[in-house]
């Protein structure tokens, strides 16, 4: 039986055939760190079917990777939407994270800590028009964009599981209450042929939609409101200090509107956006309650958050 205080890491089997060259800078840092402090841990092969058993036989703190295994001793790892920040969570990543069920309190984030880390963040990823999946180099000028849909392929196990609307409920609700040009960008990976005779269908019933390949920065900077379902685009627009309206869970609904209907979308469209603390949240979501693996200090946060 392991050790009360052992850490096991479960990581995918391709990063541990060159003998463990191949793990992600998180593990390396956090691994190092431990062997610093003559904690023992050991990193081992994901194997999610046998998972529950595993973590059942001893008492190590177990951290699995891209995870979604809530357990007292399970720490579930991966980026947080935007690196270097990263999930390090007893229930799951992303829209799965226990973050969703926390409660966001702007007034007790001290704003000269949440302004220039927002800066910085924004600088980094508005600034050089970066995002999550490559995007166009070329700058696009959409003009006016009353709203900007992005879309996801719920084809993705997780995206479909999460959904309040699919993404033909939630364009098609947002066309109808939008009086004025609606935008829509495909996912960067959905090269489906029903998507884009969806799309060309949707174009003939909505003749104010337009659909763009454009860099997103430039897509969210046109548009007055942003709609998903809970891409990384909705984490994106807030940079841009935009509204967001969010189709489906996600574990950063804090400063957006949640539709969980056709209706309730069309009710939000029609209705003046609120002012939102876009800087203390980003400071919130990434800066507390998730891990930064480029901190000086991430050894000691990843300590305090397993009881190590």
């Amino acid at each position: 039986m392991r050790g009360m205080h052992e850490v096991v890491f479960h990581v995918p089997r391709s990063w541990l055939s060159l003998g463990g060259a191949g793990l992600h800078r998180f593990y390396l840092r956090v691994t190092e760190g431990l062997e610093a402090r003559g904690i023992p841990f050991e990193v081992a092969i994901l194997d999610r079917e046998t998972l529950p058993e595993t973590v059942e036989a001893d008492h190590a703190i177990h951290v699995i990777h891209h995870g979604r295994f809530a357990h007292p001793r399970a720490r579930n790892a991966d980026v947080a939407y935007i690196y270097p920040f990263w999930n390090f969570d007893p229930q799951g990543i992303r829209a799965f994270s226990s973050i969703a069920d926390k409660r966001f309190v702007p007034d007790d984030v001290d704003p000269e800590v949440a302004r220039p880390f927002f800066r910085r963040v924004r600088q980094r990823i508005v600034g050089r028009r970066t995002s999550r999946y490559d995007q166009p180099e070329a700058v696009t000028d959409p003009g006016t964009v009353r709203a900007a849909v992005f879309l996801q392929s719920e084809g993705h196990r997780v995206v479909g599981e999460t959904c309040y609307l699919d993404r033909w409920e939630m364009l098609s609700a947002t066309c109808a209450a939008v009086d004025g040009p609606v935008m829509v960008k495909t996912h960067p990976r959905d090269s489906d042929p029903a998507t884009s005779e969806g799309l060309r269908e949707m174009q003939a019933r909505f003749p104010h939609l337009q659909v763009s390949d454009g860099n997103i920065h430039d897509l969210i900077a046109a548009a007055d409101r942003v709609i998903t379902i809970n891409s990384a685009v909705g984490v994106e627009a807030y940079l841009h200090r935009k509204p967001v309206i969010l189709c489906g869970r996600a574990d950063f609904h804090h400063v957006a509107d949640v539709a969980q209907s056709a209706d309730a979308l069309r009710n939000i469209l029609q209705r003046p956006p609120k002012r939102r603390a876009y800087d203390k949240f980003v400071w919130w979501y990434f800066g507390d309650q998730c891990l930064d693996v480029s901190a000086p200090d991430l050894v000691d946060r990843f300590c305090a958050r397993t009881g190590l």
